[in-house]
Formats: structure tokens, C-alpha cells, sequence
């Protein structure tokens, strides 16, 4: 090879090497720059302020919510937290947990928590809500859903036309209760009952609680049914017809706030580089609601 090739050569890799490394520089420097955007926005401003927390989407696990909760209830700049709710709830145990933060946040840290009910916030959301000093609602909100549901696929017909058996071996008459594979049996289904009962009354009362309501109260309108938020209000399952800027000037009134608040939201899950790149990819995500349809469990969730 002559000099005058091997300098192309040279040229042509430096050229190649230097728009590499001026490409991650972008790439770093987007990064770093849309992380400084979020920061900016969750925790700018001065002065009193509220906070807000989203419940949004079918409640699968308590932790981000619960989290972000007890943030700002230790925060004392911030005066007052308003949960903007729009779900149709979730797990029940997942629902217990957020409930028990909104509770706790009421009575024993004395700090403010509206609910404020975009869409729907029924079953579980509605559960969380209860807790809250103060509920409001748009006229055509979805509120309610006291209930629970437990219910999952059966596909015995499809393993006998695929020729396939299912072998289970167990210690416990009730250990594979809910099998997909097989019919319950009588004694097995009022197992199951007696568990959704026991849910069921576990409901009935946090909501009585929450909303400083008789159980009986409570009960009356525990058969599952959803209610608009205009006739939510005589049942005293909401409070106000307002939507979530009403709520929260309400929210900064009985707080004491004069003029604007300020609202800081949580920090925001940092995004990928796939994301990015190219934009949000959890659409092609699998959907973890899902599960909800294919594994034996208990939610308070409307559908």
C-alpha cells in the first residue's frame, strides 16, 4: 500500500472516529439536559406550595405512589397534597396500601389531601380517595364501585383438544384452588367466596372511615354499582362538583395560600436512550394490567 492510501485510510477513520464521538456527545448532552428540564419543573418555584400525585391507569403496586406521599408529607414547604385520580382501580392489597398513606398523611401528619376525580375513580381509586379530606369530581366522573371481583381464564376445553394433560401434585385439598385447568369444586368456591366477602367488608368499613360514614351508610352502596359524580354527591360519596384547577384553588384557600400556588409534581422517571431515540416505546411493551386477566386474584377494579 503506498503513503497516499494509507493517509485516505488514516483520514477517512479519524472522520468516522470524530462523528462517533460528536454523536455521543449529543446524545449524553440531550440526557443530560432533559433531566435538568424535569428537575426544573418538579422542584422550581418559591413560596407555599401543593403538591400534586397522579393516580392513574389499573393499580398494580402501591410503591411509586406511596413513595412519592410520604415525600411530600415530610416536605414543609409543601402545605397541602392533591391526588389527582383518574383509575378504575387495581389490586385490592395494592389499593389498601395507598389508602393507609392517604389516611396517615390526614390524620397523623394533619396535612391536607384533596382527591380530585378526573374521569373515573372507581373500585380501588375510589377506595384511595375515601381517605382524603375532601373529594371532588366532575359531573360526568365515574365514582363508586364498591366491590370486588376475582376472575381469571378457564382453558380445560382447549388442553383437551391440544391433547394436553395437566399434572399437579399438592399437600392441602385447597392448595391449586383456581386451577385454569379444571372445574372448582362446590367446597372450593365458597372458599374463594369467603375470601371476596371478607374483602368485601374490609372495603365497606375503610370507606366508612375515610369518609366519616356509618358502615351500614356505606353498605347500602356497596353493590358494585358507579354512580356519575352529580349523583355522587347526595350519597356523600364526594364532596364538590369542581374539576382539578377548582380543587385546587380550593385546596390553597383552606390552607391558607394567597394568590397562585405553586405546584411541584414528583421528580419524572428519567427516560432511556431507546426512549430517546426513538420516543416512548412502552406501547410495545408488554401491558402488566394484563395479568389481571390470566392469574387468580382479587382486585377492587371496574371494568
Amino acid at each position: 500500500m503506498t503513503e497516499q492510501p494509507r493517509s485516505r485510510v488514516f483520514l477517512w477513520v479519524l472522520l468516522g472516529g470524530g462523528a462517533f464521538f460528536l454523536f455521543l456527545v449529543a446524545i449524553f448532552a440531550l440526557v443530560y439536559f432533559s433531566v435538568r428540564s424535569q428537575q426544573k419543573d418538579t422542584f422550581g418555584g418559591f413560596g407555599d406550595k401543593i403538591a400534586v400525585v397522579d393516580l392513574e391507569g389499573v393499580i398494580l403496586t402501591p410503591k411509586d405512589v406511596v413513595e412519592q406521599l410520604r415525600k411530600f408529607a415530610d416536605d414543609s414547604s409543601v402545605k397541602a397534597i392533591v391526588l389527582h385520580v383518574n383509575s378504575p382501580g387495581g389490586g385490592a392489597a395494592a389499593s389498601e396500601e395507598i389508602y393507609r398513606e392517604v389516611l396517615r398523611i390526614r390524620d397523623q401528619k394533619k396535612k391536607r389531601i384533596v382527591a380530585s376525580i378526573e374521569t373515573v375513580g372507581a373500585s380501588g381509586a375510589y377506595y384511595v380517595s375515601s381517605a382524603a379530606d375532601k373529594i371532588f369530581a366532575d359531573n360526568a366522573s365515574i365514582v363508586g364501585s364498591i366491590g370486588v371481583i376475582a376472575e381469571w381464564y378457564n382453558y380445560e376445553e382447549l388442553m383437551k383438544w391440544a391433547k394436553l394433560q395437566q399434572i399437579t401434585l399438592k399437600a392441602g385439598e385447597f392448595k391449586d384452588t383456581g386451577s385454569p385447568t379444571r372445574p372448582m369444586t362446590p367446597e372450593e368456591r365458597a372458599y374463594m367466596q369467603g375470601l371476596i366477602d371478607n374483602m368485601h367488608v374490609q372495603f365497606i368499613h375503610s370507606v366508612a372511615v375515610g369518609r366519616k360514614m356509618k358502615d351500614d351508610q356505606v353498605r347500602a352502596l356497596a353493590n358494585g354499582k358507579v354512580w356519575t359524580g352529580e349523583e355522587a354527591v347526595p350519597l356523600k360519596l364526594v364532596d364538590q362538583i369542581g374539576d382539578f384547577r377548582a380543587a385546587i384553588e380550593d385546596t390553597a384557600k383552606s390552607v391558607g395560600i394567597k394568590g397562585e400556588p405553586t405546584l411541584v409534581h414528583p421528580e419524572k422517571d428519567r427516560k432511556s436512550l431507546l426512549d430517546l431515540l426513538f420516543g416512548d416505546v412502552s406501547d410495545y411493551l408488554p401491558n402488566p394490567a394484563k395479568l389481571m386477566q390470566t392469574n387468580v386474584g382479587f382486585y377492587y377494579v371496574w371494568k
